[in-house]
């Protein structure tokens, strides 16, 4: 894609876009000539100064109620895997005060209690891939100490580190490990692709998906566009001019499907793990780098802490003969395996 394409990965691209979007409007609206590598630019060093200054969190903090929901699903999915003697950790960017006070509001006074440690300010990515910065300790007004980090202690609040360290402190390495993120470069590949940690991917957006595709309108037009692209696979052999014109009638009620199906996620952009019938950019990543993802770690409480989530084999071009979930319904009858043999 190129290093010059922007990617729009995380819950923080959607005010981005949005502000891109609006000051674009706005200058073409009022004749205002720009170039778009200055107006890129612009913003995104206005948003990197509101976020780095700590404007944003001060903001954040004046109206907790508003920004920040109550936990209570997300306390729960703590307090279970404490209870079943599982370590916890966190590591975030965000600076120790506004980590607390969040925490407070959404999880409780104890949050601390949860954790084995927790790292704030870590400057993910980087705290994935660079050696060279040291743990420092805060106290519990988040002063910074002086003291050189030989270990990592339950209850206390490190800054900074890095990975490295911390796989060499805690000796938490490999598959036994589920790291949650948000986002698939910044959280989730360099853990899964150098380190071999298992990874989970948060994606709010999977809740308003889900609800979509178990409204009977998209699953009446998926069931009738399956049934329709087999009756065109099947029947295309039939060239005579009566069958010919059935056939543009097939093609031409299955395109609208198809936009209708599409559009019922987004009218511009459809469902943001499928274009059509194709994954998706960010669902081949969101499938590379995770493995499993959900709309909040709260799914977890839909499961007992020891279930094991299997992997789904995905039918190859050449294998959809053998799976009935992609042939519609009396078009075709699955082959037994022992009649395939006589197939050349």
């Amino acid at each position: 894609m190129g290093p010059s394409l922007k990617q729009f990965m995380d819950i923080f691209s959607l005010p981005e876009m949005t502000l891109l979007s609006s000051v674009i409007d706005y200058f073409i609206t009022h004749g205002i000539e720009f170039d778009q590598v200055h107006l890129y630019k612009d913003i995104s060093d206005a948003i990197r100064d509101v976020h780095v200054k700590g404007v944003m969190y001060k903001w954040i903090e004046k109206d907790m109620e508003q920004y920040i929901l109550h936990g209570d699903e997300i306390y729960a999915v703590l307090n279970r895997l404490v209870n079943h003697k599982k370590k916890l950790f966190l590591i975030t960017n965000s600076p120790f005060s506004f980590v607390d006070k969040g925490m407070k509001h959404m999880v409780g006074k104890n949050w601390r209690d949860l954790f084995d440690m927790v790292i704030v300010q870590a400057d993910k990515p980087n705290f994935f891939t660079d050696r060279r910065k040291p743990f420092r300790k805060l106290d519990d007004n988040g002063s910074l100490q002086w003291d050189k980090i030989n270990q990592l202690e339950k209850g206390k609040i490190y800054k900074e580190g890095n990975l490295f360290d911390f796989l060499r402190l805690t000796g938490w390495r490999g598959s036994k490990v589920l790291y949650f993120g948000d986002h698939l470069y910044s959280d989730l590949a360099d853990l899964m692709l150098r380190h071999g940690w298992r990874t989970g991917a948060i994606v709010p957006e999977l809740e308003t998906e889900i609800r979509i595709i178990n409204t009977e309108q998209y699953m009446h037009s998926l069931t009738w566009q399956q049934a329709l692209t087999g009756l065109l696979e099947r029947m295309q052999m039939y060239q005579d001019a009566e069958s010919k014109q059935v056939l543009l009638e097939w093609m031409k009620e299955r395109q609208e499907i198809r936009s209708l199906t599409k559009n019922l996620f987004n009218p511009q952009f459809g469902s943001i793990f499928r274009t059509f019938h194709n994954p998706t950019y960010f669902s081949r990543r969101l499938v590379r780098f995770s493995d499993i993802y959900m709309a909040s770690i709260s799914c977890l409480l839909n499961y007992d802490v020891n279930f094991t989530f299997y992997p789904r084999r995905t039918p190859l071009q050449h294998e959809a003969p053998l799976w009935m979930d992609q042939l519609c319904t009396g078009c075709m009858k699955t082959p037994f395996l022992e009649e395939m043999v006589h197939i050349r």
